[in-house]
């Protein structure tokens, strides 16, 4: 069972997170990662609004990241994957509180979580993680490499 997420309408939803924080994406998909390693669900996460030349899919660890150009969106992105998927469809959860990327996934036979739902889910296993003394939190040399590539990427010339 894959989780179909509509990043920026999942967003609000979890603390400490807004749309106008400059790496709102890059936490939720940090966050996803521990949710993966815990229910062991492929996740794939669309967002909209890439600037020319970032736009396209990219995997960040287990996670499938869809950034969708400017002039598209995640909804329309969505909607066209779902379709792509035919039958598989139904084997798709797709977490968003948006009623048209909802119709259209049920359509096509998906489930639907709402993202207030996904959201508080993703926080009790946060909050588990966190408490659990039998986890190693550090990060793995795979996510240091990852952040230092995404610090030097975000680095201004002086």
């Amino acid at each position: 069972m894959t989780f179909i997420i509509d990043g920026h309408n999942l967003i609000p939803y979890i603390p400490g997170l807004q749309l106008t924080d400059l790496d709102d994406e890059n936490m939720l998909i940090q966050q996803l990662l521990f949710f993966h390693k815990v229910k062991q669900r492929a996740i794939e996460v669309f967002f909209d609004g890439a600037p020319a030349g970032h736009s396209g899919r990219r995997k960040v660890g287990t996670i499938i990241v869809h950034n969708i150009r400017v002039g598209s969106t995640a909804d329309d992105a969505i909607l066209a994957h779902l379709k792509h998927l035919q039958k598989a469809a139904r084997n798709v959860t797709v977490v968003s509180s948006d009623h048209r990327v909802q119709m259209g996934a049920k359509s096509y036979h998906a489930s639907i979580m709402e993202a207030s739902t996904f959201a508080r889910e993703l926080q009790d296993v946060l909050n588990n993680l966190r408490n659990d003394p039998t986890i190693d939190h550090s990060l793995d040399e795979k996510d240091i490499e990852y952040w230092l590539k995404q610090f030097r990427n975000n680095e201004k010339p002086s």
